[in-house]
């Protein structure tokens, strides 16, 4: 039997789980074991005959029926191929490191509300460090977090975790941007009142629990970022990030 043919229209969002395979073969057939098959069987008890999503993460989705649920997982049949293409304006998260269980969570929500790629950043006043011998391990609690709520989201694309970096390295990723903001309590400019470009990349940065420093408020600024406000409130470093993407996404993709 041969596969579907594949097109570059978005499947129809109708409520089909997603789930996501590291590499996904163009077959007719597919099947989708190991943690995510258990967890189909297991958790979502689904049965022959219904509907679901299996993605690469990298924005390759198929639509597909359930053939078979048992102990292997799930068998599917695939009825649909799509390539979905990257969100414009691509969205860059560069989060200091938050302490605790809140670094996931602040991934989590970003993912949910559209991130590209999120930059974990060790600023000065972060209450959490990752020793030499634990960035790996913190990255790895990252990135899971971020395929767990891309599935969740049922998003065909995975938001990239990038490296740990450096004030200086992260001033160095904002010169390449289209437009830099950084949250900033004390800053007189509104998120509302700066014109955001509908294409290209944006780039948000969010500050430790201690707050900025006054040398990377001016290192930010001098590699282009501009200080902004999102209202009145201050919210939490795990949060901010959130809020701040759903609030540019009203005015670029949801528009």
């Amino acid at each position: 039997m041969s596969a579907p043919a594949t097109d570059d229209q978005h499947p129809a969002q109708d409520g089909s789980p997603l789930f996501l395979l590291d590499e996904l073969p163009d077959a007719a057939e597919l099947v989708v074991g190991d943690a995510e098959g258990r967890h189909a069987v297991d958790v979502l008890r689904l049965t022959r005959g219904e509907p679901v999503r299996v993605g690469d993460g990298r924005g390759t989705v198929v639509e597909a029926t359930v053939l078979d649920a048992g102990p292997a997982g799930l068998r599917v049949r695939v009825t649909a191929r799509h390539e979905v293409p990257a969100p414009e304006p691509e969205f860059v998260l560069v989060q200091a490191l938050p302490k605790g269980d809140r670094g996931p969570l602040a991934v989590e929500l970003a993912t949910e509300l559209g991130v590209d790629r999120i930059v974990p950043w060790a600023a000065a006043r972060c209450v959490t460090r990752w020793r030499e011998d634990r960035v790996e391990k913190g990255l790895a609690r990252w990135r899971a977090a971020a395929r767990a709520a891309a599935k969740q989201a049922r998003r065909p694309r995975v938001p990239e975790v990038a490296d740990l970096l450096t004030t200086r390295q992260v001033c160095g990723e904002l010169e390449d941007v289209d437009l830099a903001l950084v949250l900033h309590e004390q800053a007189r400019t509104p998120l509302t009142g700066v014109d955001v470009p509908r294409t290209g990349t944006v780039a948000v940065v969010v500050g430790p629990e201690g707050g900025l420093t006054d040398g990377e408020v001016v290192a930010l600024r001098a590699a282009g970022a501009r200080a902004v406000r999102l209202g009145p409130e201050v919210l939490r470093t795990s949060t901010a990030g959130a809020a701040a993407l759903a609030a540019l996404s009203v005015r670029t993709r949801w528009a």
